[in-house]
C-alpha cells in the first residue's frame, strides 16, 4: 500500500483463505475458510509499524491483526488465538510473561536444493568447520552481517538479551528479553524477517529450518514462561517463601496435558521432526526437571523471583504466536483444572509412555485430529483449517523420492 493510501486510513482487505494457504503456495478446500472465500480487514497495530532500515527505498513494515468484517477477530489468525488466550488470563488477574530464545543457521547461497548447505566463506578464505560454540571470535568473518543486523535490531526497537555461537556449524543463537507475550511473538517474527533481508544484502542465506545439517544440532525457539500478578507484578510461581506454588505445579501439569496434543503446533514441519529424532538437546517429551536439558520442560536455575517453565519444544521454524498460544494456554488450563504434574527428572531416563511425544508430523497431526481440547482452547474452525493446510504440505512431501531412498533401496531385491 502506498503511505499516502496508509495515512489516510484505507482498509486493506484479505481473502480469508490466505491464512490457510500452505507452503508450497496452495489451499485447502473452500469449506475450511468459508466457501465464500470472503474478506477479512487487515487493521494495522499501532505499536508495530516500522521504517525497514534496511531497504534502500523507504518503506515500512505494518503488523497487521486479520479481523473480520463484522469487527471481531478471526478466528484463523494465529495473532488472535494469542490475544484470546493473554485475554483470558487477564481475567483471572494474570499476566504471562514469555521470552524466546531462536537459533538460526548462516550459510552461504544455495541454489540447488539438491546440495547440501554449506557456511559461508569467511575473511580467511576458510569456511568454518564447527566447534565454535560459545567462541568470542567464531563470527569475526560474518562481522559485517551481524554489525548490520545489531543496528537494524535497534532501529525497530528490538532489544536484545545475549547473542552467541551455538552448537552447529556457522549456528547462531539470540535471547529476547522478557515481557509482553504479543509483544515477544511480534519481535520474534520481526527478527526472523530481519535475519533474511539482512543476509541477502550481504550474500548469505539465513536458515530458520528446525533441521538443516545432518549430524548437527538442529535449531529451536525455547519459550521461557513466568506469570505475574497483575497490579503488583508479582511472580505467582513462588510464594513468600521462595518456595513453588501450587499454581507453578499446575501450569506443569497444564503443560504435560497438553503438549502431545499440541506437537503439530510446536513442530509444523516435516523436517521438525529431524531435529527431534536425533535430540542433541532437542527432547521429544513432556517430562519436567529441574535444570536437565533432556526434559521437553525445564525449570532453569534462577532466584524465586524468576522462576520460569521452559518449553523445549517448538523448533525455530515454528510459528511464533501460535508456539506461544499454544504453550500458554496449556499453562492455563492446567491451573483452571488443578492439574498435578508427574514426578521431576533427574539425570538419565526413559520416557514413560504416557509422556512421549508424536515422533512424525503424520502421527502428530493425527493426535491433534483427535484432540478434544484443542477444540475446546482454539476452536473447531482453526484447528480444522491447520490440520488441511499441514495434511496438504505432508502430501507434497510423500510426492517425492528422497536421494537416500535412490541411493540405499534401489540396488534391494
Amino acid at each position: 500500500m502506498t503511505a499516502e493510501g496508509f495515512l489516510e486510513g484505507r482498509r486493506l482487505q484479505m481473502a480469508r483463505g490466505v491464512l490457510l494457504q500452505c507452503i508450497m503456495g496452495g489451499y485447502p478446500a473452500a469449506r475450511f475458510y468459508g466457501s465464500d472465500d470472503g474478506d477479512l480487514a487487515l487493521v494495522a497495530d499501532p505499536a508495530q509499524i516500522h521504517p525497514l532500515p534496511w531497504s534502500q527505498e523507504p518503506r515500512a513494515l505494518a503488523i497487521c491483526d486479520a479481523d473480520e468484517l463484522s469487527g471481531e477477530s478471526s478466528n484463523l489468525s494465529t495473532r488472535g488465538q494469542l490475544k484470546k488466550v493473554i485475554a483470558r488470563y487477564a481475567a483471572r488477574g494474570l499476566a504471562p510473561v514469555v521470552a524466546t530464545e531462536l537459533e538460526f543457521f548462516v550459510f552461504a547461497p544455495n541454489p540447488d536444493p539438491n546440495q547440501p548447505f554449506q557456511p559461508p566463506v569467511g575473511l580467511d578464505g576458510r569456511r568454518e568447520d564447527g566447534h565454535s560454540a560459545f567462541s568470542v571470535s567464531s563470527n569475526n568473518g560474518l562481522r559485517p552481517f551481524f554489525s548490520e543486523v545489531y543496528k537494524c535490531m535497534a532501529a525497530l526497537g528490538l532489544p536484545r538479551d545475549t547473542f552467541m555461537h551455538e552448537m552447529g556449524v556457522s549456528q547462531f543463537e539470540i535471547n529476547l528479553l522478557h515481557g509482553d507475550p504479543l509483544l515477544l511473538a511480534d519481535q520474534t517474527f520481526l527478527f526472523k524477517h530481519l535475519l533474511k533481508e539482512v543476509a541477502l544484502k550481504h550474500g548469505l542465506t539465513v536458515v530458520c529450518m528446525a533441521k538443516p545439517l545432518a549430524h548437527t544440532p538442529g535449531s529451536s525457539m525455547h519459550i521461557h514462561q513466568s506469570i505475574v500478578e497483575i497490579g503488583s507484578g508479582k511472580n505467582v510461581f513462588s510464594d513468600a517463601d521462595g518456595q513453588p506454588t501450587a499454581m507453578f505445579r499446575h501450569f506443569i501439569g497444564g503443560q504435560q496435558a497438553g503438549m502431545a496434543d499440541f506437537t503439530a503446533l510446536f513442530a509444523p514441519n516435516v523436517n521438525s521432526y529431524q531435529r527431534l529424532c536425533h535430540p542433541f538437546a532437542s527432547p521429544n517429551n513432556a517430562c519436567w526437571s529441574h535444570d536437565n536439558r533432556a526434559a521437553g520442560l525445564r525449570i532453569p536455575a534462577s532466584s524465586p523471583v524468576a522462576r520460569r517453565v521452559e518449553n523445549r519444544l517448538p523448533g525455530a521454524d515454528a510459528n511464533p504466536y501460535l508456539a506461544i498460544a499454544a504453550s500458554l494456554a496449556a499453562g492455563l488450563y492446567g491451573i483452571e483444572h488443578e492439574l498435578e504434574p508427574s514426578a521431576p527428572i533427574q539425570g538419565e531416563f526413559e520416557v514413560p509412555d504416557n509422556l512421549s511425544l508424536p515422533c512424525t508430523l503424520h502421527a502428530a497431526l493425527e493426535r491433534l485430529k483427535r484432540s478434544q481440547l484443542a477444540r475446546e482452547l482454539f476452536g473447531s474452525e482453526f484447528i480444522e483449517g491447520y490440520i488441511a493446510s499441514k495434511t496438504m504440505e505432508l502430501t507434497s512431501f510423500f510426492d517425492e523420492i528422497t536421494p537416500w531412498e535412490r541411493r540405499v533401496l534401489a540396488a534391494q531385491a
